[in-house]
């Protein structure tokens, strides 16, 4: 089938579309209603199904006799360790986990929170939640323990499975610390914390409250799936608000199931046995599609990676990798190319690997800058796929569907929508632009399976964040356009988040944490270009009269307080002191004037500018 014709059916027919779909998974009760509104007006798929997702992952694979297929390659050159684990082995680890946690008390519905580094128990724990029905709520386990402790108040997890440490490069950062913090800064206490010891740091656990991995699972009996309905959640993940408030995405198991299996076919153009690679995080929105579950519902071999695309030890390390467990497809963000490309502008270590095996590379996460997408065209000469989607969404959005039909690509462009999305851009009135003109992009209702039905908890701000500004649409907070041939291109977030490395945070969070430093009268926080990461947060500062700190001082400390609350994910190396920021005459600061300024954009003073003089002040600073 052409993608026109599959992209035309899911448009003009989505709940039969969708309900063809649901055949690629299996159901304990197969659903006849494809789509239909819950009790808030929120179209749910599939909800007279019940299923059970692990089943899906795991379980399935080993009835059709390919249990000694691989389910997961763990390799960590930090640790200088290897795993192969198959479908069969993973059955048992996880079957066994998910008793351990019915052990605790843990039941359907009962939150479950993961902090955990890239390790195969961190899937295992993720999968024995979906197994017994409990909603997991994966934190990166960067994060520092103010924000690890900002989720635990919001999902309220009755258990939370840890680490004694994660690594980064050749540094071990220690966990049991920032979770202990965080138990303490929060009010909703878990009953249980189970760590995973790693030799690399030890600890003392609290009496009461501490479990032991090998404890738990040594007198643990297996547990069988439990089946849930569709619409019930597998997860919540917490992506970054404006407001410095994360908003928990839920994630329904139906939909989900479907939409990723869907996926692995039609966008990636994978087959089942072959082998996924998804250079990513278990805490961010990728490594729980494309790390955890779409390779496994799909029946694909997973690559589970605790190692950076640098210095582990080389600018080679992807390329080793891929030669190694031979991978069809690698998908990281542009980020991790931009260091490889800084490191070896060459390509040198590309030519020392047999990479025959590798069909396609693909990047989100991010925008896939130009120079960045030539240069990995140049020296690879494989399709290079530039995808764009969200925590929101779950997958692809708009992508070159390979699966399909494959299109000559254009840089700085995602390509055509996915089957199911029906993406256009509008102006601040709600009406079509022309192609070409730059607007608001949202996508029409009914969104797709797979993407969010709600925010954890506060479905108001689901519906005045998403829902409300386009009525009948989905507002994805990113600005772009649709050109004369169909294709979309996401200029950036029209929002206050800002995407570090691929990773979303909110500037707003930042600025609270600078506005609370005591020589400190105001600042701004935005997101300016940067060659490596994408974009870098910096703070514009203006000092109270009669600070007696010195400028370095005052711009040290504020580093080490971001730092602090939020972790060095948020990559904030930089204040600026200046006298004033500009102003409108109501008092609002002009921050995508600050941001033109800061990327070396022209611009034009706003009319409403309180005093103009300002604007010259800041730029001479750059």
């Amino acid at each position: 089938m052409s993608y026109q014709s599959e992209y035309d059916q899911s448009i003009q027919n989505p709940e039969g579309f969708w309900l063809d779909k649901a055949d690629l998974i299996d159901w304990v009760q197969k659903p006849q209603v494809g789509l239909a509104d819950d009790i808030n007006g929120i179209e749910r798929w599939y909800p007279d199904g019940t299923l059970n997702t692990c089943y899906n992952a795991i379980d399935r694979h080993i009835e059709a006799g390919r249990g000694d297929q691989v389910a997961i390659y763990y390799d960590s050159p930090v640790t200088e360790t290897k795993r192969v684990i198959t479908y069969s082995e993973l059955k048992d680890e996880v079957e066994r986990f998910a008793g351990g946690l019915a052990s605790l008390g843990v039941t359907t519905g009962d939150r479950v929170v993961i902090y955990m580094p890239m390790v195969p128990e961190a899937l295992v724990a993720m999968f024995a939640c979906a197994r017994v029905g409990a909603i997991h709520s994966v934190v990166f386990g960067g994060f520092a323990a103010n924000e690890l402790a900002v989720r635990l108040c919001d999902a309220a997890p009755k258990v939370i499975v840890t680490a004694t440490c994660g690594i980064e490069v050749n540094k071990v950062v220690e966990y049991m610390p920032i979770v202990n913090e965080a138990i303490e800064l929060s009010d909703k206490k878990p009953t249980s914390v189970v760590v995973f010891e790693r030799p690399q740091a030890q600890f003392a656990p609290v009496e009461g409250r501490d479990i032991i991995w090998s404890d738990l699972i040594a007198s643990a009996r297996p547990i069988d799936c439990v089946p849930v309905s569709s619409t019930h959640p597998l997860y919540i993940l917490y992506t970054s608000g404006t407001t410095g408030k994360p908003k928990g995405v839920v994630r329904d198991n139906g939909g989900h199931a479907v939409a990723m299996t869907y996926s692995m076919d039609a966008v990636y153009d994978m087959k089942p046995g072959e082998v996924f690679w998804a250079a990513s995080d278990v805490g961010w929105v990728v490594g729980h599609s494309y790390i955890v579950y779409a390779p496994l519902l799909f029946g694909c071999s997973t690559v589970l990676y605790e190692g950076k695309p640098v210095r582990t030890p080389d600018a080679g390390a992807f390329w080793r990798v891929v030669e190694e467990y031979k991978v069809k497809v690698l998908f990281t963000a542009p980020t991790a190319f931009r260091a490889v490309r800084k490191e070896d502008p060459q390509a040198a270590f590309y030519k020392k690997y047999d990479l025959s095996s590798l069909k396609a590379l693909y990047l989100a996460g991010e925008r896939l800058d130009p120079p960045t997408y030539y240069w990995l065209h140049e020296i690879s000469g494989l399709p290079i796929v530039d995808h764009w989607w969200q925590t929101e969404t779950g997958w692809a959005i708009a992508s070159n569907p390979r699966g399909l039909e494959s299109f000559v690509p254009k840089a700085g462009s995602a390509t055509k929508p996915t089957p199911g999305f029906q993406v256009e851009i509008l102006d601040q009135e709600g009406k079509q632009v022309a192609a070409g003109e730059q607007g608001s992009v949202v996508i029409k209702r009914p969104l797709p399976p797979s993407c969010l039905p709600t925010v954890w908890g506060n479905q108001t701000r689901f519906e005045e964040s998403y829902l409300n500004p386009y009525p009948g649409y989905y507002l994805t907070g990113d600005g772009g356009f649709i050109d004369q041939d169909g294709y979309i291109f996401i200029m950036g977030r029209t929002d206050d988040v800002i995407n570090v490395a691929g990773h979303r945070l909110s500037t707003g969070e930042m600025e609270e944490i600078v506005a609370a430093h005591s020589a400190v009268a105001e600042c701004a926080v935005i997101g300016v270009a940067d060659e490596l990461k994408g974009q870098l947060p910096l703070g514009l500062v203006v000092l109270k009269d009669g600070a007696s700190q010195s400028h370095d001082e005052v711009e040290k400390e504020l580093i080490a307080s971001v730092r602090t609350s939020i972790g060095a994910v948020a990559c904030f190396n930089r204040a600026l002191i200046v006298e004033r920021l500009p102003k409108t005459r109501s008092g609002k600061i002009l921050r995508a004037t600050l941001r033109k300024i800061a990327d070396g954009e022209p611009y034009t003073a706003p009319s409403t500018i309180e005093d103009p003089g300002v604007l010259s002040e800041i730029e001479s600073r750059f």
